[in-house]
């Protein structure tokens, strides 16, 4: 089998991948970024290629058609409405799941000949603040440094950001490299105590939105004990005054932490010359997150710490293609090739290049003011490109509303049902990973080459190609007649080359006539060039801005939910979903809550909990953990109304937006939390889909077919009709079997001797084996003992999955600690755990704590 050299699509780590058409997957070992490293979600990908759920022929008013039928339709529209209410009636929302050539393409359709700078993306979501942030403090959106530093740095702190989960090459980089040079030290700082905390010297447990106080604490104290780089700073930044003035304006109290644990910190960052500051989310999905970062910055910039091997600020990017989609404009404030929108030289020059009819010259709406634009009417056609802003954005309900409030609404993607679909009038398929060619960027401006290596699925097109057509059809053809995505990447070059004259970071002059075929990863300007060792920034006086900032007020509400993503998971789940061993690890949406919180709402492990905002509400499984504080929630926001009935968490967070990057505050919302009281629990496996209408369900693939986690208000009359109700199809027997003085009933449903779905129900959670439940699907057996909900007594239970790439489970890691095991290592020889991507190493290292401390609360 032939293996192609191409990118995983997933987080903004940009890992190299050799991928064969048979669904072979492996790290690349020559790729710079990873070097033959993975991740559980990377190592699974060939277990979603499959053509289940693709959409793969034009949908028009929920019939197939043809494309021509298709195109003409969305041209049409998209020119009616420019004609009738002009090009602001408009918007594309875009993805950074496109490739640099599908973005480029959109932004010069939107921008240089509808006229309009509405295209946003859901980029907006995770990094604007970082570029809000980087502009300020620069004079350019510019990330500094090379992944290189977090090996060469002697203090890495990571503020917002889980890496073990969100990053996990990154972050078994870090790991490796501290294995390698112990006095290594680490910091986390984040209101949860998470995975990637097991790796870290320190763990400041700050309050939410805290970061501005604690960074401006830092610099207050760098400022005192004169660690302050005077050279630099006289010769490089402006505004140093102002900024320690501003410093000195918050209590530290707001941070939550003690002194010890503030002079700890202060001291360690101070007397350690290369620190790198690793943020992510939890800095940037903040009302004040461009604070929060330039808070960050301030602390660099004032010791010069940027710029040099082992030092200096980093954002490290949520998508496979964020960092590609800034390069090109795909933001509603951004203009092609990191130039300014509001430069009318920019402008001028962009337009003389496209010899477009006309420019944009004022920045259009970002996300969230997109989406209000279509509740209000303002937006007549829509197109939303490779992303589920039904799901994803904050108010999904809400949003949900407003697209379909839209008189004319095209969505372009690989999955025929979503969110986002379900409300669209044209449905164009895309072509999915492993069928695309282009380029995407990391976050540490590696362009590497995402290659095809299986056919085309049904009629599916490239995202580029389908907005090439359109255009052509709106009557742009001949700016518009690219063959290949190497036509389109040569003329993105070629712009750059056109531009060299205005000052800007971006320099893509080493790739010019370079084979786009064989092309191989490589950083812009250089490889392995840094910004700023130079002291020279992107501002007219060729200097840094330290950007005074001061801590908000923060308001303490009852409850306060924080949102995030699980180490299996990605976005929305349309890809990872496909696999029943990501799923494994955690089946269905949950809700962590404080111990002492559960109590207070009488809540017990495996309650459901009804959570409610102001916008919305959503039920959620408790997992009554310490790792959060009192007062605090968390829950991740993977799934979708395709997935549950109740669960999708951005139904809960708020439209609130930081008022200088337009990057929504999806890290804090205030919410009541009580348990749901449901009349009866249940859980149901089978080989065929399900479709239940319980006010609780969640449902997920498995080994076997699909499972579903299910409870009712009230109790059926039949529990057999109610469980055929579930399923999608049945027309097996059933054997029912209920123990009315328990509360239990068990259901069997066989066909041809076959076990073809199995369901169980009571008055209280339901507790089974439910991999053992699972492994019995499709298999030759009586029902009695398939309704056991147990192993056989020869066959020991695995329990709950913590290894997803060996499904090994809870109770296979404890017997081999009884054995003898007492490191990671040790459990990796046991039982394969951990020895392959490693993304579940801390959890292994927390059993271990654990079982070293057998009183410690779960």
């Amino acid at each position: 089998m032939t293996l192609t050299k191409t990118t995983c699509p997933y987080c903004g780590v940009g890992c190299g991948v050799l991928a064969g058409a048979d669904g072979t997957i492996k790290g690349d070992p020559d790729h710079p970024a990873n070097f033959g490293r993975l991740c559980s979600k990377g190592s699974a990908l060939g277990e979603t290629i499959d053509l289940d759920g693709r959409l793969l022929h034009p949908i028009v008013h929920g019939q197939k058609a043809n494309w021509d039928t298709a195109l003409d339709l969305v041209a049409q529209k998209f020119s009616d409405a420019i004609a009738e209410h002009g090009p602001d009636s408009v918007a594309f929302y875009a993805s950074g799941q496109l490739l640099t050539e599908d973005y480029y393409v959109a932004n010069k359709l939107m921008k240089g000949f509808i006229g309009s700078a509405n295209i946003d993306t859901n980029s907006r979501l995770c990094m604007a603040s970082s570029v809000a942030g980087h502009k300020r403090a620069f004079g350019t959106d510019t990330v500094p440094g090379c992944y290189e530093d977090l090996e060469e740095a002697d203090l890495i702190v990571l503020v917002g950001s889980n890496l073990a989960w969100c990053h996990p090459v990154l972050y078994q980089r870090i790991a490796a490299a501290k294995a390698d040079r112990p006095q290594m030290k680490i910091v986390n700082i984040d209101p949860r105590r998470t995975a990637t905390s097991e790796l870290c010297d320190l763990h400041l447990q700050i309050s939410p939105d805290s970061d501005i106080a604690l960074f401006n604490g830092l610099l207050a104290h760098l400022s005192d004990h004169r660690k302050i780089d005077v050279n630099y700073t006289e010769a490089h930044v402006n505004e140093l005054p102002e900024a320690i003035v501003a410093s000195r304006l918050t209590s530290l109290s707001a941070t939550g932490l003690t002194d010890s644990e503030l002079r700890n910190f202060f001291e360690l960052w101070a007397d350690t010359e290369k620190v790198v500051t690793v943020y992510s989310q939890g800095v940037n999905q903040s009302d004040c997150g461009t604070d929060k970062v330039n808070s960050i910055l301030n602390c660099h910039l004032a010791t010069g710490r940027i710029g040099k091997p082992g030092m200096g600020p980093f954002s490290v990017t949520g998508q496979p293609n964020a960092m590609g989609g800034r390069e090109v404009g795909g933001l509603s404030n951004m203009l092609v090739n990191h130039l300014e929108l509001g430069n009318p030289d920019h402008r001028a020059a962009v337009q003389e290049f496209w010899q477009s009819p006309t420019i944009c010259t004022a920045q259009g709406l970002k996300a969230v003011e997109l989406f209000e634009a279509c509740a209000s009417g303002q937006i007549k056609a829509l197109w939303v490109m490779s992303t589920n802003p039904a799901v994803s954005l904050p108010n999904a309900d809400g949003v949900a509303a407003a697209i379909r409030n839209v008189p004319f609404v095209v969505t372009s993607d690989i999955m025929g049902k979503t969110d986002t679909n379900d409300l669209a009038h044209v449905c164009l398929p895309a072509t999915g990973w492993g069928e695309k060619n282009g380029t995407v960027t990391n976050s540490e401006r590696r362009v590497s080459r995402q290659r095809a290596f299986l056919p085309t699925a049904g009629e599916a097109k490239p995202d580029w190609e389908i907005i090439c057509n359109v255009a052509r059809r709106m009557g742009y053809g001949s700016a518009f007649a690219f063959k290949s995505p190497a036509d389109v990447f040569a003329e993105y070059l070629a712009l750059d080359a056109a531009t060299t004259h205005f000052s800007r970071d971006l320099d893509l002059s080493q790739f010019a006539g370079l084979d786009y075929e064989t092309l191989d990863p490589a950083q812009w300007p250089r490889n392995g060039k840094r910004f700023f060792a130079d002291g020279q920034f992107y501002h007219p006086d060729g200097k840094a801005k330290m950007i005074p900032v001061v801590q908000p007020k923060l308001t303490k509400p009852r409850f306060e939910l924080n949102t995030g993503r699980n180490r299996d998971q990605w976005h929305t789940m349309t890809r990872t979903g496909k696999s029943p061993r990501l799923g494994s690890h955690l089946a269905e949406p949950y809700l962590e809550i404080h111990p002492q919180d559960a109590m207070a709402i009488n809540a017990r492990i495996g309650d459901l909990i009804r959570v409610k905002g102001e916008y919305g509400q959503s039920i959620l499984r408790a997992l009554i953990t310490p790792r959060i504080a009192p007062g605090q929630l968390f829950a991740p926001m993977h799934w979708t109304r395709q997935q549950v009935g109740a669960g999708t968490v951005n139904s809960l967070t708020e439209p609130t937006t930081d008022p200088i990057s337009g990057q929504p505050a999806l890290k804090s919302v205030s919410v009541a939390a009580e348990v749901f009281r449901a009349k009866w629990y249940g859980f149901l496996v089978s080989s065929q889909k399900l479709s239940p209408s319980t006010p609780y369900a969640a449902i997920a693939r498995t080994k076997t077919g699909w499972q579903a986690e299910v409870a009712g208000r009230h109790r059926p009359e039949d529990w057999e009709t109610e469980a055929r109700s579930l399923i999608e199809k049945t027309d097996g027997e059933a054997a029912v079997f209920e123990d009315k003085q328990r509360n239990l009933v068990r259901i069997a449903f066989s066909n041809h001797g076959k076990i073809q779905a199995l369901f169980f129900a009571s008055t209280k959670p339901v507790l089974l084996s439910r991999t053992e439940s699972i492994s019995v699907i499709g298999r030759e057996q009586s029902a009695l003992p398939a309704l056991a909900g147990r192993p056989p007594s020869d066959q020991p239970d695995s329990g709950a999955i913590v290894c997803s790439c060996f499904s090994v489970g809870r109770n296979t890691l404890l017997n081999a600690l009884d054995a003898g095991a007492s490191t990671v290592s040790d459990l990796g020889h046991a039982t394969n755990a951990g020895t392959n991507c490693g993304s579940c190493k801390p959890e292994l290292a927390a059993l271990i704590a654990k079982a070293k401390t057998p009183m410690a609360a779960e």
